[in-house]
């Protein structure tokens, strides 16, 4: 093994990969080894929930001895989202009113990831049913953020996000209905990929219609997201993508990491047209400002990528009055139909209260009206970014909220603060494009942050252009070399 285990987490999860198929680390000396960083840190991140400490090495102990080493994450820990199935393993859902409910059956993403070799070190914290854009619950402590400690890691992948950032995990899945891959991988300074719908196994995630959540990675790295992605996508006995996932990403089934890995297509392509975006789906609803350091993260990358010969023009969205209302009511109908919200739901928080009161008042027609709107929607979107390989906005219009930022009184102007946060996410899950989150700047050191908040662009692609936006994010990743800046926690 490496000379020193207490160091295993400063590598990349592709490097401890690449150790693990040299033989010279184990994944039980892995396993043993993110153990004692979780026991080290999580008391004061509360990235986990759920940690399973025999569970994991009797896992690992397996592994080793009886899953082939071609399996495409064989040895690597990560950790389940606490939405996620996982069977004899609590799943609380962020939520008091499933406290102690044990499952029987593990969920496809679950069983995909077990296949792919990996070995689960627990369940990561999310919000109340993975509704609320930040990971603050009334069952234990905030998912923290490595970076400054009174700042919330973002939702609702929030727990995986501080793993990762806090070197508790070498990378985490997470799921996204909202931007929940990507809020959370800004927030924390970390590559947050959410592929485009129908690629990936996904579970229901609860009751969010119109195919918003999809599942996706979270990593230090572009190359560790994409070796994720590729363990998490259902597969042929003989490598080749699932024929039940038609979707299919361009460039066939060329692994997406050797995209991540040399920065470019698989026939040389490198340089792209994009088009660079600060307008959202929210602006005719309520007002979003772009604050300055989400705006010298894009001037920052918008000048490295024209410096990497890439064509880069401004576009816009037009106003669309009919998002917001839409967007909203689809939101609200989905807590409304989480199918055990009937079971303790005095015992949740506020806003999953109010969310699901007002989803229940929507009618039949309201709610078709809602899909339809979203419907058309997408259809425009994807027509106004048609021109570019990639079009880049700000990941988040604000620098990370800290715990306790966000309105309990008010359910309404919570909501508001949500979007006024995240404006350019939600609007990539309706159109079921590919997206990526890439860190890029770092502010100012102030009393307040002595060490500085990371900030990260958006890159959204078109559909199946997933290769594409790994391609853009390895060059961004090289120019920056954000890869070895580490928060405080570390």
């Amino acid at each position: 093994m490496t000379d020193d285990a207490d160091e295993l987490h400063e590598y990349s999860a592709l490097e401890q990969w690449q150790l693990l198929q040299s033989g010279q680390v184990s994944p039980v000396e892995l396993t043993e080894a993110y153990l004692e960083r979780i026991e080290t840190l999580n008391d004061r991140v509360g990235a986990f929930v759920t940690v399973l400490g025999e569970e994991a090495l009797e896992r690992a102990r397996f592994v080793e001895t009886s899953v082939p080493r071609t399996a495409p994450l064989w040895g690597l820990p990560l950790g389940d989202k606490d939405l996620w199935n996982r069977a004899g393993v609590p799943t609380g859902f962020g939520s008091r009113s499933r406290t102690g409910f044990v499952p029987d059956v593990s969920d496809e993403v679950v069983e995909q990831l077990d296949a792919a070799g990996a070995i689960s070190l627990g369940k990561t914290a999310v919000p109340e049913f993975g509704m609320p854009a930040y990971t603050e619950t009334l069952v234990g402590p905030p998912a923290r953020n490595p970076w400054q400690l009174d700042l919330n890691a973002g939702g609702s992948s929030g727990g995986a996000a501080a793993a990762v950032a806090a070197g508790m995990l070498p990378f985490a899945p997470g799921s996204d209905g909202g931007g929940s891959i990507r809020i959370p991988a800004a927030a924390c300074g970390l590559v947050g990929l959410k592929p485009g719908r129908g690629l990936v196994p996904s579970s229901l995630d609860l009751a969010l219609p119109e195919g918003l959540v999809v599942n996706g990675s979270i990593a230090r790295t572009t190359a560790d997201a994409a070796l994720l992605l590729d363990g998490m996508i259902g597969r042929n006995p003989d490598g080749t993508i699932g024929h039940h996932y038609a979707l299919r990403a361009a460039g066939g089934d060329e692994p997406f990491l050797s995209a991540a890995v040399r920065g470019e297509l698989g026939d040389g392509t490198k340089r792209f047209q994009l088009g660079v975006m600060t307008s959202s789906a929210w602006d005719a609803a309520y007002e979003i400002t772009t604050s300055p350091e989400a705006q010298a993260a894009l001037a920052a990358a918008v000048a490295a990528l024209g410096e990497l010969g890439h064509g880069i023009e401004e576009t816009s969205l037009d106003p669309d009055p009919t998002y917001a209302p839409a967007f909203t009511a689809a939101w609200k109908a989905g807590a409304a139909a989480v199918p055990f919200v009937d079971e303790g739901f005095e015992l949740d928080g506020p806003l999953m209260q109010w969310l699901v009161r007002e989803g229940r008042a929507l009618s039949a027609p309201e709610l078709h009206s809602a899909l339809v709107a979203l419907r058309a929607f997408e259809r425009r979107f994807i027509a106004r970014l048609a021109p570019f390989d990639a079009v880049l906005t700000p990941t988040l219009a604000m620098t990370p909220r800290p715990n306790g930022w966000w309105d309990q009184a008010d359910m309404a102007h919570n909501f508001e603060q949500q979007c006024q946060y995240t404006p350019f996410t939600s609007m990539v899950n309706v159109s079921g494009l590919p997206a990526i989150s890439v860190p890029v700047h770092q502010t100012e050191a102030t009393p307040d942050a002595p060490v500085g908040l990371p900030m990260g662009v958006q890159l959204i692609g078109r559909p199946g252009g997933e290769r594409t936006l790994l391609a853009l994010a390895a060059q961004l990743e090289r120019k920056f070399r954000w890869r070895f800046r580490r928060p405080p926690v570390w």
